[in-house]
């Protein structure tokens, strides 16, 4: 939260938006959610002063893939609904800290834990079911999947430590990778000894790249 009182602080107004977990509901709805809360927000813009016009996504983790798949997929009505749908739901920019991005290749990397079990946090995201046993149901929640040179999408700040023991670092690098050869424009930081969020990625120095993104995408 003082992370978020300090990009408050410089000027942006800040939402925290709520979103079904796995555990409560299978994908899309994380998606959904977060695209919903983003017309809401728009809706109300007035009542919050706030510039419609004007909105980054920022999550990590899960929340970090939710921010991500909210941005990339703004075009893409089967994983929306129609709440508030008078306002769009397209961002200017996405940060993504340490974002599973690619679930049926998560257990390719060192883990400390299983990602591909039906009771695993992405086996939940598809239904309870095993992950590699169901690559249909995988797919579209890959991040990858929505990334083409034909498709607009915005700017994406990627931050992630290279001794992360939950998501593997190589999953901020297959989104990095996918965005660059698709000439998309996209930042990879790494926090060197970083593990699965901790203080590196809320110092200032970290926060100040934030912000300098920020500036970029919402002038």
């Amino acid at each position: 939260m003082a992370s978020l009182s300090w990009i408050a602080r410089k000027g942006y107004a800040v939402a925290l938006a709520e979103y079904r977990p796995s555990e409560a509901a299978p994908f899309p709805a994380q998606i959904q959610d977060a695209k919903t809360a983003i017309r809401f927000l728009r809706k109300n813009a007035a009542e919050y002063k706030i510039n419609p016009n004007q909105v980054a996504v920022w999550g990590d983790s899960s929340g970090g893939h939710t921010a991500v798949m909210a941005g990339l997929t703004w075009q893409e009505k089967e994983l929306d609904t129609e709440l508030f749908g008078e306002y769009s739901c397209q961002v200017n920019g996405i940060i993504d800290y340490y974002a599973p991005t690619d679930i049926s290749q998560m257990n390719k990397a060192h883990s400390t834990m299983d990602h591909i079990g039906p009771q695993s946090p992405e086996g939940l995201l598809i239904g309870g079911l095993n992950v590699l046993e169901n690559p249909e149901k995988a797919a579209p929640t890959i991040c990858m999947n929505y990334v083409s040179e034909q498709v607009p999408i915005p700017p994406i700040l990627i931050i992630h430590g290279n001794k992360d023991r939950l998501v593997p670092f190589e999953q901020s690098i297959l989104l990095y990778n996918c965005l660059k050869e698709n000439g998309k424009e996209a930042e990879l930081y790494q926090i060197e000894g970083a593990d699965h969020g901790g203080p590196a990625f809320w110092s200032h120095k970290t926060l100040e790249i934030v912000e300098s993104f920020l500036q970029k995408c919402l002038p």
